[in-house]
């Protein structure tokens, strides 16, 4: 799995006068939480680019001094203003405590429905779930190889090992719709076989 590194400075003054002061340094105030402490730090907001935007799912090792922290993105704020990178939640991973994030779906195969001339509708682009972080990758699967036309895959017909997924099982992922082509079609047909 994917892994970007940031170096980053420990925060020791907090409060708004500190934050701004880290702010107006080009730095972006952070926490690591979900471990044995909870640890404020700072680092350039260029360091945060690759991990922020995008929609890969990705881990975070954090260095601060001599210390390494393996996180994951838990969540970010932006100046309403400016749009620039306003605060980052990390959530640091342990061994033995299973962590709650979103992996991104990863469509693959051929639909059967599409190749009947359909056309696939992706309607969810990630997945909340729950796992260890050794369990933890860059994305989930779902196949659609047995895609038919007006068909859906929903979360519940989505497998994957060692993770449980917290979505509300009857939630449309992806479905095979009908093209106008395809239904002008049918209507045709449907005209033809009613005059013989």
């Amino acid at each position: 799995m994917k892994t970007i590194t940031i170096e980053g400075q420990l925060r020791s003054e907090y409060g708004k006068k500190a934050t701004r002061q880290v702010r107006s340094e080009g730095q972006v105030p952070c926490v690591i939480y979900g471990g044995a402490e909870t640890v404020s730090f700072s680092a350039p907001a260029v360091a945060f680019k690759n991990l922020v935007y995008t929609a890969e799912f990705q881990l975070a090792e954090i260095k601060l001094g001599t210390k390494t922290y393996k996180c994951v993105l838990k969540d970010l704020q932006f100046d309403t203003v400016t749009d620039e990178l306003a605060h980052i939640d990390f959530l640091e991973l342990v061994e033995d405590k299973p962590v709650s994030v979103s992996l991104p779906i990863k469509i693959v195969g051929q639909s059967e429905g599409v190749k009947a001339g359909g056309k696939l509708v992706v309607k969810i682009k990630a997945l909340k779930v729950k796992a260890l972080p050794k369990y933890l990758r860059e994305n989930i699967e779902v196949n659609i190889d047995k895609l038919e036309l007006n068909g859906n895959i929903r979360v519940e017909d989505v497998v994957a090992e060692n993770i449980e997924i917290t979505n509300s099982p009857r939630i449309p992922i992806a479905s095979v719709v009908m093209t106008r082509q395809l239904r002008q079609e049918e209507a045709a047909n449907e005209k033809d076989a009613k005059k013989k």
